[in-house]
């Protein structure tokens, strides 16, 4: 069961999603929170999986609640669902430690995805969204970036572009999941990347998948 947290200073919005995700069979609506403060206090005290997070909220925005989850030993996936999906505002959450990036625009079967992807620790993110990061990111593409990785660590990176969690990783490649993680931090140390959403979007950059294939919410 996928615990969930509603962050937004709308009360209809909260109503709105609770009534929504309950209809889902493995989501369970945990709590709610009107602003910021509010919402670091229910993390504390409900310990969601995944937190469904706006971004323009009283008292404290949905920035800076990912910026003080930065320095939480507890950190839940955080999925921001925003009226205002501009690139910018998407990199800086992304940047702050937000998995995915979803515009209230969306259909719900686009909201139920992300949840269900960011309590794997994967991202779904919007096409214009990953576009502009593959965009940023290839200031990194250097003189074959690639070479600095062993043949492992490029098959474990291609899989990360595919959106898979490390779960299903491991599952792909025939390799237990501690073994996964332990890729994973080399591939982020050795090609200077902040974490597994940069990572992802690095290897598509690099051409490792197919753009049909890459950061797949489905899988």
């Amino acid at each position: 069961m996928i615990r969930v947290l509603i962050v937004d200073d709308h009360q209809v919005v909260r109503e709105g999603l609770r009534f929504v995700l309950e209809q889902e069979p493995d989501v369970e609506v945990v709590g709610e929170a009107g602003d910021g403060r509010a919402a670091l206090q229910a993390i504390h005290e409900l310990a969601p999986d995944v937190v469904l997070l706006d971004m323009m909220m009283p008292v404290l925005d949905g920035t800076g609640v990912l910026t003080a989850l930065q320095h939480e030993q507890y950190r839940p996936a955080v999925v921001v669902l925003t009226s205002f999906p501009g690139e910018e505002q998407a990199i800086e959450a992304i940047k702050a430690g937000a998995l995915s990036y979803v515009p209230k625009s969306a259909a719900i079967d686009r909201v139920t995805a992300a949840v269900r992807a960011a309590a794997t620790g994967a991202s779904v993110l919007e096409p214009d969204v990953t576009a502009v990061l593959i965009s940023r990111l290839r200031e990194l593409s250097g003189d074959g970036p690639l070479t600095k990785l062993s043949v492992r660590e490029r098959e474990v990176l291609a899989e990360l572009s595919r959106g898979r969690s490390n779960r299903e990783v491991a599952r792909a490649l025939s390799l237990g999941e501690q073994t996964v993680k332990s890729y994973v931090s080399s591939i982020l140390t050795k090609l200077d990347l902040k974490d597994r959403t940069q990572a992802a979007i690095f290897g598509i950059q690099q051409g490792l998948v197919p753009l049909n294939e890459a950061l797949r919410s489905d899988e």
